[in-house]
Formats: structure tokens, C-alpha cells, sequence
């Protein structure tokens, strides 16, 4: 069980996502599910993929939450020219003139800031996205030999385009792994997109207020990584990664079928973790079954790389995790159905 404070700070932390997803209400329309990976991944300690066509305000929806959390706010446009000196940041030669002496200033790219929007990643080529590896992993960048730690909270929101691929560089396996959440951002209901249209061709200008300072979210990201979840919850979260790999004896036949490469490790940490937070914005003191298999896809889509055989037959990673989820269940039923754990979870003497 969570201590007496961190109690009282899993009820903070659900009061401030619903006055979270309520400022971002005030200028977006709609995409709640979008908006909770997007602080599922925040609070994790993650960053975000973003997958979606142009004109679904993926860089509205973040500048907006950037505003939310009272965070830098940095967008990097990404293009074919693009160096890797443009984002890190480069040094220069500075002069005095008093004295005549010359030295060597650095000028901070936009790397450092809270909320890093690169936008359409994929548009510049692999050196320069090499460039975002280590400040995503290790939250510092290297310019001169000397190594300059970013502030935190750090947290990096990428976009894609998933049409138009001509004149793209595809990121690279490596790279993809270290989003924790690849976020699927689609087209809005008929109803949604009506109001859309009513508040951006009207004069009005919906603004979103601060509701947590970046120390706040610091201290709450600590405390999601205090959540306790029991030990059937981690092997499934554990089992939902290892049976995307074609060489795991209990992989189901359709991963050897379609799937070329499954799911590592980092796979298994995030499902814990995005689980974790999901149950402390939603309030709950521990996290369970129903979380990890919520943020399921989100976390395994970009680490599932499909086979010919997929291709042929419009087999999607979605549709994929989809598959193991039901074949993880017990007999294709919710792992918390019943109250029961999954049947690979029972121990042999409860079979």
C-alpha cells in the first residue's frame, strides 16, 4: 500500500488531470484518449510519437498542454537540411573587445526546453535524428566534448505523417524504442468536427490556463514510479512483450505468421509504467490488468515489425496486439473477469 502522503498526492494528481484535460478542452475538440497517453507519457517519464494526417492540431494539442503544465515550450521543424548542430546547439567564437581576447560561448539550441516538439521526424535524415538518441535517453547532449544536462521535467513529442512518405528517412529501430508511447492521433466525429469549425472560424480565442509548475510535475512523476502493482501484473505485462518475439516457446502461431521481429525489454518497463500512471490519474492506488492492457497498444505498435505475410494480408501491429491480448487472457476472457487471474498466471495447484 501507497504511504499516507502519497496518497493524498495520487488524489492530486487525479484533481490536476481533470483540470488538465479540462483546460485542454477549452481549445482542443475532442481526442481525450490522445490527450491521456500524451500524460501518461508525461508523468511517466517517456516521450511520445505522434501518427497523424496534416490538420488534427497535433501541434496545437502540445503547445496547449505545454501552456497547461507551465512548461518551455520548443518546436523544431524538421527538413532535409536540418543539422544536428541546429538542435543541440553549437558553439561560437565570442571577442572582448576591452581586451582583445577571444573565447568560446555556447549557444543552447532548442533542445533546451520542457516540451520539444520535433515536427515531422521523419523529414531530415538519420544523422540529424541520431541527434535527439542521446538527449531522449540519457536527458543531457554533448557539444564540444562537454556534456550539458537539459532541465527537467524533459519530454520529447514527435510527429509523422503516416500518407505522404516520398522524401522521408523512416526512423530506425533503435530510435523508435526510445518513445515509450507511439500515439495514434485520427480524424474527429462528425459532431466534433462541427464545433472545430464553429471555434476557428469565429473570433473567439480560447486560451488554457497553468494548472502544475514544472517541480510539481517532477514530484508526481516520482511518485508514479511508486505505485505498487502486484507480481500477476507485471508477468502479464511481462508475457504480453515476450510473446511478440517469434523464438518464445508460448508465442501464439500467428507472431511466427506475421511478425518478423517482436518487442524488447524496453517494451516490458513501459507497459509497467504507463500502467502506473494511468491508474494514478485516474486516482487508483495500484495499478491492475485493465491498465496495461489499455495502453498495450500504444506502447507495443512501434516495436512489432510485421513480415511479408502481414503486408499481403492487411495485418496491421494494431490488430496484432489486438490478438495477444485475447490469446495472453485466459481462454480469450478479460484477465480481471471474474475476479479470476489469467490461467497462465495460476499456480498448478489452482488448476
Amino acid at each position: 500500500m501507497l504511504p499516507t502522503d502519497d496518497v493524498e498526492a495520487v488524489a492530486a494528481l487525479n484533481e490536476a488531470y481533470r483540470r488538465i484535460t479540462d483546460e485542454l478542452g477549452r481549445v482542443i475538440v475532442g481526442q481525450q484518449r490522445v490527450i491521456e497517453e500524451l500524460l501518461i507519457a508525461l508523468f511517466a517519464g517517456g516521450h511520445g510519437l505522434l501518427i497523424g494526417v496534416p490538420g488534427l492540431a497535433k501541434t496545437l494539442m502540445i503547445r496547449t498542454l505545454a501552456d497547461c503544465l507551465s512548461l518551455r515550450f520548443s518546436r523544431i521543424q524538421f527538413t532535409p537540411d536540418l543539422m544536428p548542430a541546429d538542435i543541440t546547439g553549437t558553439e561560437v567564437i565570442q571577442e572582448d573587445k576591452a581586451t582583445g581576447t577571444r573565447s568560446l560561448r555556447f549557444l543552447p539550441g532548442p533542445i533546451f526546453g520542457n516540451v520539444i516538439l520535433a515536427d515531422e521526424i521523419n523529414r531530415t535524415p538519420p544523422k540529424t535524428q541520431a541527434a535527439l538518441l542521446e538527449a531522449m535517453q540519457e536527458h543531457q547532449v554533448t557539444v564540444g566534448g562537454e556534456r550539458r544536462t537539459l532541465s527537467e521535467p524533459f519530454f520529447v513529442l514527435a510527429t509523422q505523417n503516416p500518407i505522404e512518405q516520398e522524401g522521408t528517412y523512416p526512423l530506425p529501430e533503435a530510435q523508435l524504442d526510445r518513445f515509450m508511447l507511439s500515439i495514434l492521433v485520427d480524424y474527429p466525429s462528425e459532431d466534433e468536427e462541427l464545433e472545430i469549425v464553429k471555434q476557428t472560424t469565429s473570433d473567439a480565442r480560447p486560451a488554457a490556463s497553468a494548472v502544475l509548475s514544472a517541480e510539481e510535475i517532477v514530484e508526481l512523476a516520482a511518485l508514479v514510479r511508486r505505485v505498487p502493482v502486484a507480481d500477476h501484473v507485471l508477468r502479464y505485462a511481462l508475457q504480453l512483450a515476450r510473446r511478440t518475439r517469434r523464438g518464445d516457446p508460448d508465442a501464439p502461431a500467428f507472431i511466427a505468421e506475421f511478425v518478423q521481429w517482436g518487442a524488447g525489454p524496453r517494451a516490458s518497463q513501459c507497459l509497467v509504467l504507463a500502467a502506473k500512471a494511468r491508474a494514478a490519474l485516474h486516482g487508483r492506488h495500484c495499478s491492475d490488468i485493465e491498465d496495461v492492457e489499455a495502453v498495450a497498444p500504444a506502447v507495443l505498435r512501434h516495436r512489432i515489425v510485421t513480415n511479408f505475410n502481414a503486408e499481403a494480408e492487411a495485418i496491421t501491429t494494431d490488430e496484432i496486439v489486438r490478438r495477444l491480448v485475447e490469446s495472453v487472457s485466459a481462454n480469450g476472457e478479460s484477465g480481471t473477469s471474474r475476479g479470476r487471474l489469467p490461467q497462465v498466471f495460476r499456480s498448478p495447484d489452482a488448476r
